[in-house]
Parts: structure tokens; C-alpha cells; sequence
């Protein structure tokens, strides 16, 4: 069976620190795939009110979409667990980023995980150019 694989850049961004709650348990007792993503943007969310960004709606006027994501569990986590969520970013253009994500706990790897962010003009429903700030952040 053919995986995706996932080369993480340096993780050096940004690091959040969350629980795992017991909604975020699946049947099988362990982290579900719908929970990590929302724990993928919260750390996300926690990033750019760290660099200043009121959301992601608004960074210096403009949003962010996204485009695609991607996770690769290595290992289960469970109720309790404190997962450590280390950000790097990569393939970095005018419009647009990958975020990468490398998740563990007590020194055991989760997951790595990847989302394409894309600049977005909300209002106008179209692609915009990535605000400078935001470019100064990624390219640090």
C-alpha cells in the first residue's frame, strides 16, 4: 500500500501545546483524524495572534484559504495526552505557503502533517499576493 510521505523543513516557527480532550477520541479510543486537524488550526490561529494577525481573515487586510492538507499518523495518541505541535513553513510564492506540522508526545512521534494556505481576497473571492508581514514571518 502506497503512503503519503511527508519530508518535514525545520519546525522552528512556532510550538503550541494541547490536550487531548475526550471528544477528540474516535471508536477506536484513540486522536481522531477530524480532531487533529482542528488542533492543526488552532495552532495555526495561535501563530498568527503571535505574530499580531487578528485572525485569519484578517492579515493586513487580507485572508488565507485553504488549498489542500495531508496527515501521516505514525502513532496513536489518546485522552490526556499533551500533544507538542512544532510549525515550519516551505515553498513559499506570491500567493501562497505550505505549512508544515510535526506532532508528538512525551517524545514520541503522532503524526507530520501539511496544509496549502493561499492568500485570498475574501470580498473579492479571488487570489491576492501574500501580505508583506506575513511573508516576513514565513521567510524568518
Amino acid at each position: 500500500m502506497a503512503r503519503v510521505v511527508l519530508d518535514l523543513p525545520a519546525c522552528d516557527l512556532f510550538t503550541a501545546e494541547l490536550a487531548i480532550r475526550i471528544r477528540d477520541i474516535n471508536y477506536g479510543q484513540h486522536l481522531s483524524n477530524d480532531a487533529l486537524m482542528a488542533m492543526l488550526h488552532e495552532t495555526r490561529l495561535q501563530w498568527l495572534a503571535q505574530l499580531g494577525f487578528a485572525s485569519e481573515m484578517d492579515i493586513d487586510g487580507k485572508g488565507l484559504i485553504m488549498a489542500d492538507a495531508a496527515i501521516v499518523f505514525e502513532n496513536e495518541a489518546f485522552y490526556g495526552d499533551v500533544l507538542l505541535i512544532r510549525l515550519g513553513a516551505a515553498e513559499i510564492s506570491r500567493a501562497s505557503f505550505e505549512l508544515y506540522y510535526d506532532i508528538s508526545s512525551q517524545n514520541q512521534a503522532i503524526a507530520k502533517a501539511k496544509t496549502t494556505l493561499v492568500a485570498y481576497d475574501y470580498p473579492q473571492r479571488k487570489i491576492t499576493s501574500l501580505p508583506l508581514a506575513l511573508r516576513a514571518a514565513l521567510e524568518q
